[in-house]
C-alpha cells in the first residue's frame, strides 16, 4: 500500500508539472485520423473512426484506449484518452486483429476484407504514466541528417507504439548562438565552439567541442524549421516533448568576456585531447550561472513554447571536480534553479547513466546529494540501462525520486543481432513490484535505431502490459507471422532459434557491442567468445534462405534475410579468426616472411564458398535445456568444410609488405 501511495503522489506532481499542453480532444483525434491516412491510404482509413475522450482515463489517470466495431459494413471505432492512446489502440487493432506490422524497415499492411470485428469492447489502460523514447546519442547516431519526411514517419511510429514522452532537441544551437552573441562572444568564437552535426550529442552533454565544426548558417535555419514541425506534430498527438536546458558547460570564450567568472576545466573524454574536450564547467555559485541558464531557457521557450519537462546532463561520463556531497548538491540545484527561474513548473529529466557509468565515484552520499537537491517529484530519472544494470535497486528506487525503467540495448549504432529479451520481458514488472517503487514509466533509450526491430516491438508492447509476456517463444512466432504476412513453419523455427541464441544474451560473455573481427579494428587480442550456440544462427540463416521462394515478395523478409546473412558471415569470420588469420600471421612471423594477404584472401574465399554451397543442416536440438525450443544450450561448433592451407612463400627479409 505504501508503494502505491508513493507512486500516486509522485504521479500527481509530474502530471501537475507536465500535463497542461496536451491539446484539445478534436485536434488529437484529427492527428490520429491523418496518421491513419498516411499509413493505410485515404480509402482504408475511412473504415475507421477515431475519437479522443479524456473521460476514458478519469478513474486511473493513465492513458487508456477502447476498441469496438468492425465486421461487415461496420467501421472500427478507436477511442483514446489522448491522441497517443488512440494511436496505440489503433496499432493494437492492426497488430492483433489484422496481423499487420509497422517497423523502421517498413510495414506489412495487408488488411483483411472486411475488417475483422472486435468481438466485445476492448478497453486497455497503461500501467504507468510515461512511455519514453530516445537517448541524447540517438540524435547523432541516427537522426542527424533527417529531413521532415523522415521525422514524420518516426513520429507516426512513436505514436503507434504509445510513446508520450520524447526528446526534441533539434535547433538548440541556433538558440545558443543568440545567447552567446548577447553575452558578447564573437561569431568566430561561437563557430569554433560548436561541433559538427554528427557530434552534436556529445557537444550538448559537454563531452566535446569544436570537433567536426563549424555549423553553417544554413544548418541553424534548417534545424529551427525542423524543430517547429517536430514539436507541432508531437503536440498534436498529445505527446510531451522534452526540451534542453542549461547544464553548466560554457565555451572557453566566456572567460574572455567575463574574466572573473569561476570555471573549472574538466578532464578529457573519449581519448580526445583538450583541443576538443576538457570542457569548461561554470561553478554553481557563480553569478553567471543563473544568468546564462535563464537566458537560454527564456529564449528557447519563447521560440518553441514549452511542455515543462527539460533535459540536462552535467556529468555525463565525466568525473565531477569534487566528490563532496555539498558540491554535487550545489551543482544540481544550480541547474534546477535556472529552470524554475523561467518556468516555475519545470520538471528535470535526468539521464541516470552517470550513476551506472562510474559506480566507484557515485557512492550513496554522492547519489543522495544529486537526488536530494531537487524537490521530490520535480526530478524524473531515466534508469537508462535497466535491462542489464538497473540503478534503482542499489539506490532504494532513486531515494524517492520518480524514475523510468529504460531499455538501452544499442550502443554506438551497432548492427549486430543482439538482445536480452527474457530480461527485458521481466524487468518492468519486477521494477513495479520493488519495495516502495517510484517507477512511473517504461522507456526505450537506444544510442542508434534501425536494428533488431524485434527487441523494440517487445519493449513497446510492455509499455501497455501489466505483466510479462507469458510465452516468448509463441510471441516471437506471432511476430514473424505478422512481419511476413503469414505463417511459415521454417521462418517461425528460424526466429525461435534466434530467440534462444542472439536474443537471449546472458552470462559473462554477454555484450551489446559487436565484437566480431569482421567489424573491429585489427588486433591479436580479440575475444570472439559468444554466449550462444553459433550453429543456431547458421541454421536460422539456412531456414530463411530455404524460405525465400515463398516469402521473397515481403520487404521485411528480404531485410531480415540480409541481416541474418550478415550475422552468419560475421559468426563464420569469428569462428575461424584464430585458425586462419592468427595462424597465418604467426606462421609468417615464425618463417620470417611477409604476411601473404592474397593467399589469406584466397583461403577465406574458399571457406565462404564451401559454407554457402554446403547442404548440411545444422542441429536445431543441441544438448542442454532451453525454455524457447526445448533442448538446446550447447556450444556445438559448426562443421564447415575447411580450405586447404598453403604455406607462405619466402619473400626476403621484408616483414610488412607481402601482397
Amino acid at each position: 500500500m505504501e508503494a502505491v501511495t508513493v507512486v500516486a503522489a509522485l504521479g500527481f506532481l509530474l502530471l501537475a508539472g507536465a500535463g497542461g499542453s496536451a491539446g484539445d480532444e478534436a485536434r488529437e483525434a484529427a492527428a490520429v485520423q491523418a496518421l491513419l491516412a498516411r499509413l493505410l491510404g485515404p480509402g482504408p482509413a475511412a473504415d475507421f473512426s477515431v475519437s479522443v475522450e479524456r473521460s476514458l482515463a478519469a478513474e486511473s489517470g493513465l492513458d487508456t484506449y477502447r476498441l469496438s466495431g468492425g465486421g461487415a459494413g461496420a467501421r472500427v471505432r478507436v477511442a483514446g484518452s489522448t491522441g497517443v492512446a488512440a494511436a496505440a489502440g489503433l496499432h493494437r487493432y492492426l497488430r492483433d486483429f489484422c496481423g499487420c506490422h509497422v517497423a523502421w524497415s517498413g510495414s506489412q499492411l495487408g488488411l483483411p476484407r472486411p475488417l475483422p470485428a472486435v468481438p466485445e469492447e476492448l478497453t486497455e489502460a497503461t500501467p504507468n504514466r510515461y512511455r519514453y523514447y530516445q537517448n541524447v546519442c540517438t540524435q547523432s547516431y541516427s537522426f542527424v541528417w533527417w529531413d521532415w519526411a523522415r521525422w514524420e514517419r518516426e513520429i507516426d511510429w512513436m505514436a503507434l507504439n504509445g510513446i508520450n514522452l520524447a526528446l526534441a532537441w533539434s535547433g538548440q544551437e541556433a538558440i545558443w548562438q543568440r545567447v552567446y552573441l548577447a553575452l558578447g562572444l564573437t561569431q568566430s568564437e561561437i563557430d569554433e565552439y560548436f561541433t559538427g552535426p554528427a557530434f552534436l550529442a556529445w557537444g550538448r552533454m559537454g563531452n566535446l567541442h569544436s570537433w567536426g565544426g563549424p555549423l553553417p548558417r544554413s544548418w541553424h535555419l534548417k534545424q529551427l524549421y525542423l524543430q517547429h514541425r517536430i514539436l507541432d506534430r508531437m503536440r498534436s498527438f498529445g505527446m510531451i516533448p522534452v526540451l534542453p536546458a542549461f547544464a553548466g558547460h560554457v565555451p572557453k570564450a566566456v572567460t574572455r568576456v567575463f574574466p572573473q567568472v569561476n570555471v573549472t576545466q574538466m578532464g578529457s573524454w573519449g581519448h580526445f585531447n583538450c583541443s576538443y574536450s576538457c570542457s569548461f564547467l561554470l561553478a554553481p555559485g557563480d553569478p553567471m550561472f543563473p544568468i546564462i541558464g535563464s537566458l537560454f531557457l527564456r529564449e528557447l521557450t519563447t521560440e518553441f513554447g514549452t511542455d515543462h519537462i527539460y533535459g540536462a546532463d552535467t556529468f555525463n561520463e565525466m568525473q565531477p571536480p569534487s566528490s563532496e556531497p555539498s558540491y554535487l548538491a550545489a551543482a544540481t540545484a544550480a541547474v534546477y534553479e535556472a529552470m524554475i527561474t523561467v518556468d516555475p513548473d519545470a520538471v528535470w529529466l535526468l539521464q541516470g547513466w552517470l550513476f551506472q557509468h562510474q559506480p566507484q565515484f557515485w557512492g550513496p552520499a554522492q547519489v543522495g546529494a544529486v537526488l536530494g537537491a531537487v524537490p521530490r517529484g520535480h526530478l524524473l530519472v531515466l534508469d537508462l540501462f535497466a535491462e542489464t544494470q538497473p540503478v534503482y535497486i542499489r539506490t532504494a528506487s532513486f531515494q524517492g525520486q520518480p524514475f523510468i525503467w529504460c531499455m538501452l540495448h544499442n550502443f554506438g549504432g551497432n548492427h549486430g543481432l543482439f538482445g536480452t529479451l527474457e530480461t527485458v520481458n521481466q524487468g518492468p514488472a519486477a521494477a513495479r513490484l520493488f519495495p516502495n517503487s517510484t517507477m512511473v514509466g517504461t522507456g526505450m533509450a537506444p544510442e542508434g535505431i534501425g536494428q533488431n526491430e524485434v527487441v523494440y516491438a517487445l519493449m513497446a508492447e510492455l509499455g501497455w502490459r501489466k505483466d510479462p509476456v507469458p510465452d516468448l517463444g509463441a510471441w516471437v512466432a506471432s511476430f514473424a507471422a505478422r512481419r511476413y504476412g503469414g505463417i511459415h513453419q521454417d521462418a517461425e523455427t528460424a526466429w525461435r532459434l534466434l530467440l534462444r541464441s542472439v536474443y537471449n544474451c546472458s552470462g559473462e560473455s554477454c555484450s551489446g557491442h559487436n565484437r566480431s573481427p569482421l567489424v573491429k579494428r585489427p588486433s591479436l587480442q580479440m575475444n570472439t567468445t559468444v554466449w550462444y550456440n553459433r550453429s543456431d544462427v547458421f541454421e536460422a540463416w539456412r531456414l530463411l534462405l530455404a524460405t525465400t521462394p515463398a516469402l521473397a515478395a515481403s520487404p521485411a523478409f528480404r531485410y531480415d534475410l540480409l541481416d541474418v546473412t550478415r550475422q552468419a558471415a560475421q559468426e563464420l569470420v569469428s569462428f575461424y579468426y584464430g585458425e586462419l588469420f592468427v595462424g597465418a600471421l604467426v606462421e609468417s612471423l615464425v618463417q620470417d616472411v611477409p604476411f601473404q594477404q592474397r593467399q589469406f584472401d584466397e583461403n577465406v574465399f574458399q571457406l565462404e564458398q564451401a559454407f554457402v554451397l554446403n547442404t548440411r543442416r545444422y542441429p536445431t536440438q543441441p544438448k542442454g535445456q532451453s525454455r524457447f525450443l526445448g533442448p538446446g544450450a550447447g556450444q556445438a561448433s559448426p562443421e564447415v568444410p575447411r580450405p586447404k592451407r598453403r604455406s607462405p612463400r619466402p619473400a626476403g627479409r621484408v616483414r610488412y609488405g607481402g601482397v
